[in-house]
């Protein structure tokens, strides 16, 4: 069953942008913050994570990215997608970018500032992961610990995509509501194999159409993204407690994304996932759970006296 809970009031940042966000557990707890990935609404961090992590002792929180879901989108702006994309790939600085993967960290930090919450562990999944990661790099104070699922480096040499899964996540979705339903499976060439299933994807598009279908932000979040450029000399400096989680079979970022951001990191651990794509199935979450939860204990422990 895929279900989201109602939306909490939202979070007016400091960075200008309004984010819808919700909770799990309780607030005495330590935060946890889940950002999640390209295109990607809240509600695709999986309840039965977010419970079990709150179920844990973590205070779970999860919002929408800008110009995603019910947060701010910046109605209008035009990108030029093919020139960022060319100077990406090719290592060349990418302009005209709206906004980048700074800018996003800093709307995560400014709605635990709404919270009141000092600092947090900080966990993001693909593009989200990138923004964890920046947040690390740019707000070391503010992490207790860090999470990089299904990610990179920012280094165009790893966590590349395979031509089918870059083909499936750059294809235009279907305007119509049915139409987008009956897309969803193709975004499966990405999934983990062993838990694909088509009419779970189906029920999720149905779910992520009827609560905000905005095709327009993935331009910009792509050219954010495109835009950032390569970490490596960032992740090298870093002292934040790291956790990478990747999956074996993530054929839209590589694992020697993950292979490469657990290397550079000192004292980073590494959690590579036989079956798991790119995707959060529900036979895997008490596994990630878990492994979670023992690294937020750990860094917490490690953690100096204030």
């Amino acid at each position: 069953m895929v279900t989201y809970d109602p939306p909490m009031p939202n979070a007016t940042v400091a960075t200008g942008m309004t984010l819808e966000y919700d909770t799990f557990g309780s607030p005495d707890d330590p935060a946890l913050l889940l950002i999640m990935g390209f295109t990607a609404q809240m509600t695709l961090w999986p309840i039965e994570l977010c419970e079990g992590l709150a179920a844990g002792g973590r205070y779970v929180i999860r919002f929408d990215n800008r110009d995603c879901g019910l947060s701010s989108k910046l109605d209008g702006v035009a990108v030029d997608l093919g020139a960022a994309m060319a100077a990406g790939y090719s290592g060349q600085p990418v302009t005209g970018a709206p906004y980048n993967l700074s800018d996003m960290a800093a709307d995560a930090i400014g709605l635990l500032d709404h919270l009141g919450i000092a600092a947090a562990h900080i966990m993001g999944a693909s593009m989200g992961g990138m923004i964890a990661q920046t947040a690390a790099i740019e707000y070391p104070r503010r992490c207790l610990s860090m999470i990089s699922v299904m990610s990179t480096t920012g280094d165009i040499s790893v966590g590349q995509a395979a031509p089918e899964a870059m083909s499936a996540l750059l294809t235009p979705p279907p305007s119509d509501r049915q139409g987008y339903i009956d897309a969803a499976p193709n975004f499966m060439v990405f999934a983990s194999k062993k838990y694909r299933d088509a009419d779970e994807a189906k029920a999720r598009a149905a779910l992520a159409y009827d609560r905000s279908f905005y095709p327009e932000g993935a331009g910009r979040q792509l050219v954010a993204m495109l835009a950032s450029g390569d970490r490596s000399a960032q992740l090298v400096e870093l002292n934040v407690p790291t956790l990478v989680i990747h999956g074996r079979d993530d054929t839209l970022i590589d694992k020697s994304g993950g292979l490469r951001t657990a290397e550079l990191i000192p004292g980073a651990n590494l959690l590579l996932m036989s079956d798991m794509g790119h995707d959060l199935p529900l036979p895997l979450l008490a596994i990630i759970v878990d492994a979670v939860l023992s690294h937020t204990r750990h860094a917490e422990a490690r953690a100096p006296a204030v």
